[in-house]
């Protein structure tokens, strides 16, 4: 996740962490339907491939062969936040400092990744990660200004956190059930971050924070839109 409060030469990174909705996702793939039909958030589990989830995972991991092992000077798609390039907010989500870094949030990103594919598809996965970590990224430039570095996809990971969490809110027995399993994991990271704020070990809390409110606010608009969207009855 994108780290905090080190100096501009310096990055740190940020602690490893360890139905339907309608008309959302799922609705956006119908309107844009993929070529194949293993990518339709309809099929069976077993015939899913969660090409989405795959995509990302090997995005961070081709990111970070190419920065730390074949060591090429990819410092430039770190969050810099004394001067961020526009694109800055979008790579650096994909970057990280070692591999326990990497490692931590490629294992959240696969586990929290494929339950939001198997509900909404490709579109839900790719677009909850992305648009989370960019509100992460932004939120954490904003509140915290200076020569320091951001970079990791941990404020994306707490964003699919909530996601994962809400598309599952329903009273149907087997969803209370992962609900609450879910629920707890999800509020306990985000009440640790919390409780942690202003520490400076460079852990970049607020960018944490940020993605996971970034998840919900992502959900709660996306259920106005399909709420308001809907034909009312006569």
């Amino acid at each position: 996740m994108p780290a905090l409060a080190t100096p501009l030469h310096q990055e740190k990174r940020d602690a490893p962490i360890h139905k339907k909705l309608g008309f959302t996702f799922s609705t956006l793939l119908l309107l844009y339907p993929p070529m194949t039909s293993d990518l339709s958030p309809n099929l069976n589990p077993a015939q899913r491939n969660y090409n989405g989830v795959i995509v990302l995972l090997l995005i961070n991991l081709v990111v970070y062969i190419l920065d730390h092992p074949l060591q090429l000077p990819l410092n430039f798609l770190y969050l810099n936040h004394a001067n961020p390039a526009p694109y800055q907010f979008i790579t650096s989500m994909f970057c990280h400092a070692n591999w326990a870094h990497l490692s931590s949030n490629l294992f959240m990103l696969y586990i929290f990744g494929r339950l939001i594919e198997e509900e909404e598809g490709i579109l839900g996965v790719v677009s909850s990660y992305l648009i989370t970590g960019l509100v992460a990224n932004v939120l954490s430039w904003l509140l915290q200004p200076g020569s320091i570095v951001s970079l990791g996809a941990s404020g994306a990971v707490f964003g699919l956190f909530a996601v994962s969490l809400l598309i599952k809110l329903s009273w149907e027995w087997r969803r209370i059930i992962e609900v609450l399993v879910l629920g707890q994991f999800v509020v306990s990271q985000v009440l640790g971050e919390i409780q942690q704020l202003g520490y400076a070990d460079g852990i970049n809390r607020i960018a944490h924070i940020g993605g996971a409110l970034a998840g919900v606010v992502l959900i709660v608009v996306l259920r106005r839109v399909v709420g308001s969207s809907k034909p009312s009855e006569s």
